[in-house]
């Protein structure tokens, strides 16, 4: 039996970002089918090593196989800095904007097989303009 859902990990992550993207969760599984379990590890560091050289802040993996669980990563370490530089608001939103962006993704993977999508943007955009109607802060 296949499980079901996304689930976010990140014991390690900021609480401010944790609390964020949990909520964001929450109105995603209320707006949008999971029909294959993904955890989403938000991991402490700020960047990820994409395992070919290149370093990203959000990744999404999944195999060929429908039986094997995909799973994604964000970078949390930046919080701080992002902080500072752009507010509360516009930092978590980053976060958010990287989730909606693998979200995509799986999407993507369990209609065709492919994760690549040419309007990734737009797509995960729309997600986060959407859940704003419903949420005065991230």
């Amino acid at each position: 039996m296949q499980r079901t859902g996304l689930r976010i990990r990140g014991a390690g992550a900021p609480p401010a970002v944790r609390g964020a993207v949990i909520r964001y969760a929450r109105w995603l599984r209320e707006n949008y089918q999971f029909p294959i379990r993904v955890p989403v590890y938000l991991i402490p560091s700020e960047t990820i090593d994409m395992g070919d050289g290149e370093r990203s802040v959000s990744c999404f993996f999944a195999a060929k196989e429908r039986s094997i669980e995909p799973y994604a990563l964000i970078a949390t370490g930046d919080y701080r800095k992002l902080l500072r530089a752009w507010g509360r608001d516009n930092c978590l939103a980053s976060y958010l904007l990287s989730l909606s962006r693998q979200v995509v993704r799986y999407h993507r993977w369990v209609e065709t097989g492919n994760c690549r999508d040419p309007r990734i943007a737009k797509k995960a955009k729309a997600m986060i303009d959407a859940y704003a109607l419903t949420v005065d802060h991230p």
